[in-house]
Formats: structure tokens, sequence, C-alpha cells
């Protein structure tokens, strides 16, 4: 809601701008598209990792 808002103050504010905004929108995000996968990948790792650290404290609390 808030991006059409502030789309529609540029729209109002400077048009042409704001037609340029909505065509290259979805071009930045399909370049940005790779980089959140590999952000998502890069965080299930880290998580893993630390899961594997922590899981010896975790197995001694159990018990």
């Amino acid at each position: 809601m808030l991006k059409l808002l502030l789309f529609c103050v540029l729209f109002v504010l400077c048009w042409p701008l704001a037609l340029i905004a909505l065509v290259l929108y979805p071009v930045v995000w399909l370049l940005l598209l790779p980089f959140r996968v590999v952000g998502i990948a890069v965080e299930g790792v880290l998580e893993l990792i630390s899961a594997l650290f922590t899981l010896p404290v975790r197995l001694i609390r159990a018990i």
C-alpha cells in the first residue's frame, strides 16, 4: 500500500519519472532475484551451522 501511495505522489510531482520507474521496476526486480536466492541459501547454511554448534548444549539441557 505504501508503494502505491509513493507512486501516486511521484506521478503527481513528476509523471515522466513515475512512468520510467513503472517500466524499470520489474527489470530491477528480475536482476535482484538471484541475490535474494543466494541470500536465502546463505541464511539457511548459517542457521544449520548454528544448530550444529548448539546441539550439544540442547542435548545436555534435555537431560
